[in-house]
């Protein structure tokens, strides 16, 4: 997953449990990435134009999820990105600027309506060669989810799950107060610096910035959230943004469907949605958070 990860549960047999979970999600990590080649979802994408192929139910669960909030009109989500990411290749050691010709080529095979799921086949089909499905912007809350509930069919009173920027709580803490204080990162200093916390109690704190993956080009910096509509990096005014919701998925889907509009655009959406809040911190370095946060967030 190319991220530290942190898990902590409270339980009598708590080593077996943490024991399973690694196991878990070594599965998922071989299963969804979209950069091991050996991947049941590069399957996928290497038989694009070609032929339908058969996915276990996870994987054609998350797709399909994908493939929904990729269609909400207005949502910077697209699980079809994948030839973009690859060209540019942001966050990884051969990243570089593929040239505008190169971008307007890939823009003709992203579009995640070409994306075939047959519900009764269990299989999934790119209309288009080339095609790729990347779901990075939703795995993490995937993986977190389902290793949370994991721990609590399993009786544990409490558990912690920590995916790189993807946090998910349960239960008690480890010095069995019933609420976690969860830090929010700073944007413009090193990961550990915080510009709030806030106390959560069940539930996920997802947070997505432009300077968790970047790099400078002819002195203009890219960072890895792109607009499916020209190719390049969103344009924003947002450094990051958090959400706070039950569920890590939905934290997810939400940083990216949200990240291309205005940071007081967002604050008033999120105002509008039962049981989802947000930060915002902009480049200019303002911060603003929903309604909800009032009595829970802790500025630095």
């Amino acid at each position: 997953m190319g991220t530290k990860i942190q898990l902590w549960v409270s339980h009598e047999n708590y080593e077996d449990l943490l024991d399973e979970a690694e196991k878990k999600l070594i599965s998922y990590e071989q299963r969804f990435s979209a950069n091991d080649s050996s991947s049941d979802l590069m399957k996928v994408n290497r038989a694009a134009g070609v032929s339908p192929v058969h996915v276990d139910q996870e994987l054609f669960e998350l797709i399909s999820i994908g493939k929904r909030q990729s269609l909400i009109k207005g949502s910077s989500l697209n699980i079809a990105i994948g030839p973009l990411i690859q060209a540019w290749r942001i966050g990884f050691q051969d990243v570089h600027y593929p040239g505008d010709s190169k971008i307007q080529e890939l823009l003709k095979i992203i579009n995640p309506q070409k994306i075939q799921l047959s519900e009764t086949e269990q299989t999934v089909f790119l209309e288009e060669k080339g095609m790729a499905i990347d779901l990075g912007a939703l795995a993490k809350g995937y993986f977190a989810d389902n290793i949370i509930a994991f721990f609590r069919q399993q009786g544990a009173r409490g558990a912690f799950i920590d995916l790189g920027g993807n946090v998910l709580t349960y239960g008690v803490t480890p010095t069995q107060s019933h609420q976690w204080r969860i830090g929010i990162q700073n944007p413009f200093l090193p990961r550990g610096n915080y510009a709030a916390a806030v106390d959560v109690r069940n539930q996920s704190i997802v947070t997505s910035g432009i300077y968790e993956r970047s790099f400078e080009w002819n002195n203009r910096t890219y960072h890895h959230i792109f607009n499916s509509q020209t190719g390049y990096p969103i344009q924003t005014d947002l450094a990051s943004i958090t959400i706070i919701s039950d569920q890590s998925l939905d934290g997810e889907i939400w940083t990216t469907r949200l990240f291309g509009k205005k940071a007081t655009t967002i604050i008033a959406e999120i105002n509008q949605i039962p049981d989802l809040e947000g930060i915002v911190i902009t480049t200019q370095g303002e911060l603003a958070y929903s309604k909800g946060l009032v009595d829970r967030i802790h500025l630095f």
